[in-house]
């Protein structure tokens, strides 16, 4: 699994969360984390989740970090949900190593019971997606500024660890994989 962590300012408007955008981006053949930060508008063409279409919702903030995660190996739904709140399940977990106290509800984290982040997941033909967002600042929901992770190096550690931190777990799971015995071989 492969993290690549973009230097430069990156918007995230919702087609990042096609199959084979790392791909078609960076040449990344292979499961990926990419990383990013840049205001996010998620255009309705864009949404994934129907009941925020539905209800007409905006996605946006002017400062996000977010993680765009693809996987090669399944395209069950139900697994990516899965690893979806696994990575939710992370994010909080690194948190608290940092002494900010976050609550989780499903996907999303909340900071002060104000909403920290945006998450989907979907499914391609190929692949499975993961979109991750967390407010660096914004003015009405939770955000990195006011958990006290607000300079811009902070920032940068703080994408380079949770996105270290996830390859770390999945390269641990494929040697746990290698060296596990079927039920029932001897």
């Amino acid at each position: 699994m492969k993290c690549i962590i973009l230097p430069e300012k990156f918007d995230y408007d919702g087609s990042q969360i096609s199959s084979l955008w790392a791909y078609n981006s960076f040449g990344v053949n292979e499961d990926s984390i990419i990383v990013f930060r840049g205001a996010c508008d998620v255009k309705i063409e864009h949404m994934i989740d129907l009941e925020d279409r539905r209800e007409n919702e905006s996605i946006w903030s002017e400062d996000m970090v977010s993680f765009i995660i693809e996987h090669f190996d399944s395209t069950d739904l139900k697994l990516v949900y899965a690893r979806q709140r696994f990575f939710t399940a992370l994010v909080r977990e690194h948190l608290a190593g940092l002494g900010i106290h976050t609550t989780r509800g499903g996907d999303d984290l909340f900071l002060k019971e104000k909403k920290l982040t945006v998450s989907i997941a979907s499914t391609s033909a190929v692949s499975q997606k993961i979109h991750f967002g967390i407010n660096v600042s914004h003015e009405v929901y939770g955000n990195l500024r006011e958990a006290g992770i607000g300079d811009d190096e902070g920032i940068v550690r703080f994408m380079q660890e949770i996105g270290e931190a996830y390859v770390k777990e999945f390269e641990d799971i494929e040697k746990d994989l290698r060296k596990s015995r079927p039920l029932g071989v001897v």
